[in-house]
């Protein structure tokens, strides 16, 4: 990516600061870079456990700090929620509700819902109160209840389910202090990360994380106010929920 035209995020005003939220995955890191080089941000902060500021899902008082913190870096005009939790440390997509584990059932739920819901009660507030301003959240499109026909992934898939409906409740909350902000969630589609690696099938067309981030940027250009709320896939089409 150069900073090409599709890339200039002309839909946003120009200056402010940018904000991607665990920059430190494959898509984060690139969607960092994609906006750093598009040039419409006076600053794009790449946030992660390791960042300064830093969060952690887990720690409301960090995701509180970070805001804290932000806060005086200039108008914050674009916040992306790149985090997610699919397997790893025990945790594996469920094939059938047998192998279901509460515990692991409520970290899927900490990552993949609460800790975005709290980076919403925090930073939504911070969002200017005029001019276009857009909180992205990347969830997945297993999470659409109507699209599910497959089964399978009960955690991951309901987490993401109760993430559109955060995104959804949120978005009608924001819509009266800030009517031009946009609160969207993402499906970024499948990309080459450590994420989806396992679960690839011979034949899938994988995305590298550049041409995700690419997509998921091109698509947040053009999106307007009276989409927020929604559920798009990162070529641009609603969603079902």
């Amino acid at each position: 990516m150069s900073g090409s035209d599709h890339l200039a995020l002309s839909s946003f005003p120009e200056g402010g600061v940018a904000v991607v939220m665990g920059a430190t995955g494959g898509i984060g890191d690139a969607l960092a870079s994609a906006l750093v080089q598009s040039d419409r941000f006076q600053t794009v902060f790449a946030i992660s456990r390791q960042s300064q500021p830093k969060i952690d899902l887990y720690d409301e008082n960090s995701i509180r700090s970070a805001a804290a913190d932000l806060a005086g870096r200039g108008e914050i005009r674009l916040v992306i929620v790149a985090t997610g939790l699919l397997h790893g440390g025990g945790i594996d997509p469920e094939k059938s509700w047998s192998t279901l584990d509460p515990a692991n059932m409520a970290r899927s739920f900490a990552v993949n819902a609460i800790g975005p819901a709290l980076l919403m009660k925090h930073f939504l507030p911070l969002l200017p109160r005029s001019g276009k301003s857009v909180f992205a959240v990347l969830s997945a499109k297993v999470g659409s209840i109507g699209d599910n026909r497959l089964g399978g992934w009960y955690s991951y898939r309901a987490s993401k389910a109760a993430l559109n409906q955060l995104v959804r409740t949120a978005a009608i909350e924001l819509k009266r202090s800030r009517p031009d902000a946009i609160c969207a969630a993402i499906h970024p589609g499948t990309v080459a990360t450590a994420l989806s690696a396992p679960f690839a099938k011979a034949g899938l067309t994988l995305q590298t994380p550049a041409q995700a981030a690419e997509a998921v940027v091109a698509c947040l250009d053009g999106l307007g106010s009276q989409c927020s709320g929604g559920f798009f896939d990162r070529t641009g089409p609603a969603l079902p929920w």
